[in-house]
């Protein structure tokens, strides 16, 4: 396998979960907080398709347990995100004491339940667990291919060989193909061969046998079969069909059963007859058998060769789970990549092979992935590991066997401290607080038992301010302060980064809208200093003011608050303010500076109840265009009605003009004419990102009008807006409704409404952006530039003569007085090729930037393109940006040209400047300038 690389102090994007400043809100809060560290470019990549160029974006590593390190990281491909989590093992034979174990086989459930029931033995500890086989789905749920746990067979594959992974009782693990050996002796003598042992899909020949150790909870359907105790036949049972399986059988008793020319010799057996039934593993090829395997599919890297499965059906880009080996056999890559999603794209069988054998893979097996896909792996101190992958589901999906990373378990006696903010980054404003959690971990990273678990003492240097016994540091000044917890030898360090005093708060989000009483949401509070970065202000330094006869509000316990409705209708406001006496709490402020005034109160706009918001009455239906579209008789007035192929096929209307959602609707609702045809309605979405998303409506088996809801997608970006109605017809071979002849499917929809919480809007008047100037302030400026449409009018007579003109299209990259220009004309998507383009561009003129002495700032000149770059691009530009401003000093702004109307402002204190594209622009530059370098003046000002 490849050297382990450089560990990078950053998480990615999608692993920064709330609570914090990244929880769910406008796209402006979540770009005021992602500060990373900037990865170097790294080699290309394999995409969906099995091709392309692509950077590593983010990056995270830890120690699991001695012998295993998990690495996750972001990449950005042409067409795509990836996500993408490895767990890195040193197995037993390499002397780390690391196994790979045969995990679940009780029925289907959880990763993570299947980890906590786990017997890892006496002395050791489960830290790490993926899924495992691919199973039956739609029937048992049991795995398809082979399983082996502690050396006994416990499932044999359906048909002949299947492929899996295996593990040595020594630890060093091989992909291999496992066959069953296996024999009936019969009454008389008579040996027969075992056609199946616990396997999923009974052989269509031969004789099948059923143990205890069947991993799914009922048999499949059978014919007839016996019940074998102790050698003799205990008794005859009939046939069974679904859904009236069998049980799964009892310890020490095998069911057998039969089919094709076994069954005459299965129906004679009787109570009482002799029946001995073997079962083994066989490895084929030869070779050791494992002590632990679990079955996969398709060979994705074959003595280190990747193998191409382009023109096979399972080859389209899905998440990924896949398990690679050493040419020794001695270290192990276990793997998923995220799909289907718009944060992580999934990746072919063949691109899956590249990676593993970029991984330094000699042989790698795919195992199930889709829906099951699922990684998790512990913390420092932590008794059971936690999921660290994104599911495509939205959640764990039940599966029915996976691995186990199992490692000795410590003395569980405190030899260290991992430290961690409550709720977000580890960052802090002067005087406020910030509450930090210390846990104890043992020598073997291993939990530390409650009776062993003593408080530790808090330090940090003097004169940083002080931190109380319970972990609640208040700094007193701005920058870094190291933050130590200790008892006896064990002891652990943080650094938190204190920002300037906060200049504003606001609530995210700042609106919440219950669909009823009792039901609960989440905000928190974010502050930003005066460069525009971004910490949380937890429940302890704040004073609400609220309506409590109609809402609930309480502190969470994780530097966020909850808010339940208690009564089923109302709108109104919440009032956050920071309490005036938490910064004058902390030690003296620096320089004996006068305390920061307060910053204003955020606000909160609450509603609970759902009504119906019109989207579209659909009386311009004759404007709806799209094949099989047109008007019709709707409920009441003209309706839409849709007329797919007969044999098969898909209407749709096209809106003839943007629908778009109100952003906190729950669902949608849409009025359909039905003809029992089994067509499918839909209503197709465009999200906040421009990603597709289609809302499926139920068959339709009804005639007449019927109204139908569909909820809205729970993961994807808002606010939504509707492109399409659609209706898609079964092929006649799939319909449920029996086909009628010379029926035509025919559906007419009318009044699509969005289900929504009342909460109105919160306007919050602010103050322009210190960059905002005067004329005489952008003329005292060494040189000045403009900004806008070509031949358009300049911002003000008095502004002395500009060095050039920027409209944002047609020039390449430039460095003038100590500035290096880098327009990005492109307007391609994000994920059309446009963001790889942008950011290797981005991090070219960064680069260049950082070598440059006569350099001291970078301006990113960009269209005005809102739907072509997405939030993970932004996001990443923006933790480029301000990591080249912390890193080096210098400067950097962003400037968009033609936009709709003029703004500036900051980030992590990267300045951004919005020219509108009426007008001109003029902005004043001192690259080398103490304090803001920029003087910006908008068209029109004076």
């Amino acid at each position: 396998m490849s050297p382990l690389r450089p560990v990078r102090p950053l998480r990615p994007v999608h692993r920064l979960r709330p609570p914090g400043p990244l929880s769910p809100g406008p796209l402006s809060a979540l770009l005021t907080v992602l500060l990373l560290v900037a990865p170097a470019p790294q080699p290309a990549s394999a995409s969906g398709s099995g091709g392309g160029e692509g950077i590593e974006t983010a990056r995270t590593a830890r120690q699991i347990a001695p012998g295993v390190r998990l690495e996750s990281y972001d990449r950005l491909e042409a067409d795509r995100w990836l996500r993408i989590d490895e767990l890195d093992v040193q197995l037993a034979g390499a002397g780390s004491g690391v196994r790979a174990e045969y995990l679940g086989g009780r029925g289907v459930a959880t990763v993570s339940d299947s980890a906590a029931r786990h017997p890892a033995g006496p002395g050791r500890r489960v830290v790490a667990a993926v899924n495992g086989d691919f199973f039956d789905i739609r029937g048992t749920g049991a795995p398809l291919g082979p399983g082996i746990g502690a050396g006994r067979l416990l499932h044999a594959a359906s048909g002949d060989a299947g492929q899996a992974v295996g593990f040595g009782a020594d630890g060093p693990g091989r992909v291999l193909r496992l066959a069953l050996g296996g024999s009936v002796t019969l009454p008389g003598g008579a040996v027969r061969p075992l056609a199946g042992f616990n396997t999923a899909r009974p052989p269509a020949e031969g004789f099948a046998a059923y143990t205890a150790d069947w991993p799914a909870d009922g048999l499949p359907a059978t014919g007839p079969a016996v019940e074998l105790r102790d050698g003799r036949v205990t008794a005859v049972r009939a046939a069974v069909r679904r859904p009236a399986r069998r049980e799964r059988p009892a310890p020490g008793t095998t069911v057998l059963v039969a089919a094709g020319a076994a069954a005459p010799e299965l129906a004679a057996l009787r109570p009482g007859d002799a029946v001995a039934v073997a079962a083994r593993p066989v490895a084929a090829g030869g070779g050791p058998l494992p002590v632990n395997a679990v079955g996969g599919r398709e060979v994705l890297v074959v003595a280190g060769v990747p193998q191409n499965h382009d023109g096979e059906p399972n080859n389209a880009a899905a998440p990924r789970t896949a398990v690679g080996f050493s040419r020794d056999g001695r270290r192990a890559r276990l793997v998923t990549v995220d799909g289907r999603q718009r944060d992580s794209g999934g990746l072919t069988l063949t691109a899956l092979g590249r990676l593993m054998h970029r991984l330094g893979a000699h042989d790698a097996l795919n195992l199930d992935g889709g829906g099951s896909s699922t990684l998790l792996a512990a913390l420092a101190g932590q008794a059971a590991p936690t999921v660290e992958n994104s599911p495509s589901d939205g959640r764990q999906r039940p599966v029915p066997n996976g691995l186990a990373l199992t490692a000795p378990a410590g003395d569980g006696r405190a030899a260290g401290y991992r430290i961690e903010p409550v709720g977000g980054a580890a960052r802090a404003f002067p005087g406020l607080a910030r509450t930090l959690g210390a846990t104890p971990y043992d020598a073997h990273l291993g939990p530390v038992p409650a009776r062993e678990n003593a408080t530790p003492g808090w330090s940090l240097p003097r004169g940083r301010g002080r931190i109380d016994p319970g972990g609640i540091l208040r700094a007193s000044g701005p920058g870094p302060v190291e933050v130590r917890a200790r008892l006896g030898a064990a002891s652990g360090t943080l650094r938190v980064d204190v920002l300037g005093a906060p200049t504003r708060i606001r609530a995210v989000p700042d609106r919440i809208g219950l669909a009823e009483a009792g039901e609960t949401a989440r905000f928190v509070l974010t502050g930003y200093d005066a460069q525009g970065a971004a910490a949380v202000v937890e429940p302890r330094d704040v004073e609400l003011d609220f309506d409590r006869s109609r809402w609930r509000v309480a502190d969470d316990g994780r530097g966020a608050f909850t808010v339940t409705a208690r009564v089923p209708n109302a709108t109104s406001q919440l009032r956050a303010t920071v309490r005036s006496t938490a910064g004058a709490a902390a030690a003296a402020p620096v320089s004996g500076a006068a305390p920061a005034p307060a910053p204003a109160p955020a606000l909160l706009a609450l509603g609970v109840g759902l009504s119906d918001v019109p989207l579209a009455d659909l009386e311009d239906a004759t404007r709806w265009t799209g094949p099989g579209a047109a008007p019709g008789q709707g409920r009441p007035g003209r309706g839409l009605v849709l007329t797919p192929p007969a044999g098969g096929g898909t209407a749709a209307g096209t809106a003839p003009r943007p629908l778009r959602v109100p952003e906190l609707a729950r669902s949608l609702s849409l009025w359909v004419n039905g003809d029992g045809s089994g067509t499918r309605p839909a209503v197709e979405l465009a999200d906040g990102d421009g990603a597709a998303a289609v809302l499926r409506g139920p068959a339709v088996d009804w005639t007449g009008w019927r109204e139908i809801s569909l909820p809205l997608p729970a993961m994807a970006e808002r606010p939504f807006t509707v492109t399409r109605l659609s209706a898609t017809a079964p092929a006649p071979a799939r319909a449920k409704a029996p086909a009628r002849a010379g029926v035509v499917p025919r559906l007419v929809l009318d009044g699509l409404v969005a289900a929504t919480p009342p909460t109105g809007v919160v306007r919050t008047g602010g103050v322009p952006d210190p960059i905002v100037a005067t004329a005489a302030r952008v003329d005292s400026r060494p040189w000045r530039f403009a900004v806008g449409p070509a031949g358009a009018r300049q911002a003000a007579a008095s502004v002395a003569a500009v060095d050039f003109a920027l409209t944002g299209v047609g020039r390449p990259a430039f460095v003038h007085r100590g500035v290096r220009f880098l327009p990005l004309g492109s307007t391609r998507p994000t994920l059309a090729g446009g963001g790889l383009e942008r950011i290797t561009a981005l991090r070219a003129a960064l680069a260049a930037a950082s070598r440059e002495q006569g350099t001291g700032a970078v301006a990113v000149v960009e269209p005005y393109a809102p739907q072509a770059v997405d939030r993970k691009e932004a996001a990443l530009r923006l933790r480029l940006l301000a990591e080249f401003r912390r890193a080096t000093g210098k400067r950097a702004v962003v400037i968009t040209v033609g936009a709709p109307r003029f703004a500036a402002g900051r980030a992590e204190g990267v300045l951004t400047v919005a020219a509108p594209r009426t007008g001109r622009t003029v902005i004043g530059a001192d690259a080398f300038a103490a304090g803001d370098w920029l003087s910006v003046l908008p068209a029109g000002g004076r």
